[in-house]
């Protein structure tokens, strides 16, 4: 309900207050990662050598060219998957500050799970996925686009709502991001730093399939892997 002031003897209408949106809240957790078993739990396809590696926790992915590492689980929703980022800016030759991108609830166009068929790694070869992306920081940090693939070559939807170019939805050097992701019937959000960028109502919703996190020429460093049940 608005409220009705009086200014100088003209009345106005002021809106209520609006309370700021939180992520949908956790539930029971399903899978956690905290990498000390190294690259147990995925599957990695990348298009030319890449130095993958963990330290005290922390998954380390240097890469010239493009990279995704697949959850090997597969994904049933109402689910979030979370986890801490940070785009490295030390003055590596792939430092360059770019590319935190995920797909998540993705399967082949076929119906089978992305690693039945490993994939190079370049990034034309996961057009034929029916999933959900994001790329955060892409195209050299000046771009962050949400798409809901289709499963045809060539084909990458992209609404002008979802393709943002705000320097505050953009990547921080150096510092650590927490990233969530949200497929809850056809409620689809991405989240950034407690911060929704990004939200699709999809009448025809992908509700179960694999996680990947991808990137291209660029040094990341990823920690605290989640995947949770949502409450309702």
């Amino acid at each position: 309900m608005r409220r009705r002031m009086v200014l100088g003897g003209l009345v106005s209408l002021a809106a209520a207050p609006v309370l700021a949106e939180t992520p949908p809240r956790r539930g029971r957790r399903l899978y956690a990662d905290n990498f000390r078993h190294g690259l147990d739990q995925w599957a990695l396809e990348a298009e030319k050598p890449a130095q993958v590696s963990v330290h005290d926790c922390v998954l380390d992915i240097d890469t010239p060219a493009g990279l995704t590492l697949w959850f090997r689980p597969e994904l049933a929703g109402p689910v979030l998957i979370e986890y801490e980022a940070q785009a490295v800016s030390a003055g590596g030759p792939h430092d360059r500050v770019s590319d935190l991108n995920a797909f998540w609830m993705a399967r082949d166009a076929s119906g089978e799970s992305p690693l039945a068929h490993p994939r190079s790694g370049a990034f034309a070869d996961y057009d034929t996925l029916k999933t959900y992306y994001v790329g955060q920081g892409g195209n050299g940090n000046t771009s962050t686009r949400f798409r809901r693939y289709v499963g045809r070559p060539g084909d990458r939807p992209l609404l002008p709502q979802h393709d943002h170019a705000a320097r505050d939805e953009m990547l921080v050097p150096n510092r650590w991001q927490t990233v969530r992701l949200i497929a809850d019937g056809g409620r689809i959000q991405y989240w950034n730093d407690g911060r929704k960028l990004f939200q699709l109502d999809d009448a025809e919703p992908y509700t179960r399939g694999w996680f990947g996190l991808r990137t291209t020429w660029s040094h990341l460093r990823v920690r605290r892997f989640r995947v949770y049940a949502l409450t309702r």
